[in-house]
């Protein structure tokens, strides 16, 4: 069949208001069958899945673009309830072989290797997609909200002189001679954009060189910034925070529900508050409640899933803050009071940590002291040093790995599928 001579492309989600009509379809051949007197192909475009029904046609395969010209009918058995009976088809572009993987068969748990491997063409499976067109809508909710409340977008240097948390995780690279890393946080300078602007938000990828291999971890992730001046203390960051992540979730009941029910997941439980908890009494909990005894200073993997689920129960929130860290457990920037503890804080959700924040040091000697105190040299930190020589505000911030939040509203069981290409400590393609 050839091309006709309609004019204008009709998406898969606008069929219903052309019921009776002819319409010209494009996108992708997802599935054919071919039953001798009558064929069937589901059409996907970016919009969705439709049936179409042919006959005497050569229907070429999977993932081939096509153009279908036909009559939009009723039909209860196909997706969306409607089909298209097709007088046309023409192929854009054929595929010249099969795919890698059947994409209408493709199962989260099933060779997750192999679909990494082929991410170049799994990455169209519907289940990928709509993991990608959340996170979309999540970032987009992100930068909407907070552009609204008076924070200015910002874009930091991605290639630095030191790290911003200090430690061993840092990609080193050649810097025409000189030593550089790939910057593992945003953090010293999205400090130094709050003397510019006071409120100040990026989204970037940011590096971590560790060598784990886990189904959390990634070696680069998409990185959600905040940081905020003129703060009274860590309470009004997690504020920021709380009303932030109620109005994304606001944007995904309203924008992602077709992908939510794809993968059968719910929207997350609010409360009327996230509960704010210091971590001590959450290992308390953990400890006296379940029996877990939690190791190193931080909640475990464990700790996290039994706090959570004891959070749920008791407070009725998917979300809750974890605070007072001790300062052995933070960064050199994070305030801290003479108790040793800091003014920081986690957000855990549904059992995995998914933010860092707090307040941090405004003041130099108790920033240059924080140095000494862990024996961190002040070289590559000049410039970083310098800024609070000029009346830096109390501020403070914090930062949401996109991945991970992803991941756990959908519940994917590995953060790889929730980022398009990506990478960890054995993948550097496709």
């Amino acid at each position: 069949m050839t091309g006709s001579a309609i004019a204008s492309r009709v998406l898969i989600k606008e069929l219903p208001s052309h019921e009776g009509q002819q319409v010209k379809l494009r996108g992708f051949v997802y599935t054919r069958r071919d039953l001798g007197g009558v064929q069937f192909l589901l059409l996907r475009d970016r919009s969705g899945v439709a049936q179409v029904v042919l006959s005497k046609t050569h229907l070429p395969m999977p993932e081939s673009s096509v153009e279908v010209i036909g009559k939009v009918v009723r039909q209860a058995k196909a997706p969306g309830g409607f089909e298209v009976q097709a007088s046309n088809l023409h192929v854009l572009s054929e595929a010249t072989e099969p795919p890698p993987v059947e994409m209408n068969k493709v199962e989260w748990h099933a060779n997750p290797e192999t679909l990494l491997d082929y991410r170049y063409v799994t990455v169209r499976g519907l289940k990928d997609r709509a993991a990608l067109k959340v996170q979309a809508t999540l970032v987009d909710a992100f930068r909407d909200y907070l552009s609204r409340e008076g924070f200015t977008e910002i874009f930091t240097p991605k290639i630095v002189s030191a790290g911003a948390e200090g430690g061993a995780n840092l990609f080193e690279l050649d810097y025409f001679g000189e030593r550089a890393y790939l910057a593992q946080s945003p953090q010293l300078y999205k400090q130094i954009m709050v003397g510019v602007f006071e409120r100040v938000f990026e989204t970037a990828p940011v590096y971590r060189a560790e060598e784990h291999a886990t189904s959390r971890h990634l070696n680069e992730y998409l990185s959600l910034d905040v940081e905020l001046g003129f703060i009274d203390s860590e309470e009004d960051v997690m504020d920021v925070e709380e009303a932030l992540l109620r109005n994304v979730v606001e944007r995904l009941e309203a924008q992602c529900q077709e992908e939510f029910d794809l993968f059968g997941a719910s929207l997350p439980i609010l409360g009327e508050r996230f509960p704010r908890i210091p971590l001590m009494e959450a290992r308390r909990i953990v400890t006296e409640k379940y029996g877990h005894q939690v190791g190193g200073k931080d909640l475990d993997p464990e700790a996290e899933r039994l706090f959570s689920q004891y959070v749920l129960e008791e407070y009725g929130s998917d979300f809750v803050f974890v605070t007072k860290y001790p300062r052995t457990a933070r960064p050199f920037y994070a305030f801290f009071e003479e108790d040793g503890f800091t003014r920081s804080f986690d957000l855990l959700f549904r059992g995995i940590e998914i933010t860092s924040g707090g307040q941090r040091i405004h003041d130099l000697a108790m920033l240059k002291r924080s140095l000494s105190e862990r024996g961190m040299s002040e070289a590559g930190f000049e410039g970083y040093l310098e800024v609070f020589k000029h009346g830096m505000p109390p501020h403070g911030g914090f930062a949401i790995g996109a991945e991970r939040l992803t991941a756990k509203l959908l519940g994917i069981a590995n953060v790889r599928f929730a980022r398009a290409f990506p990478r960890d400590r054995h993948r550097l393609t496709p």
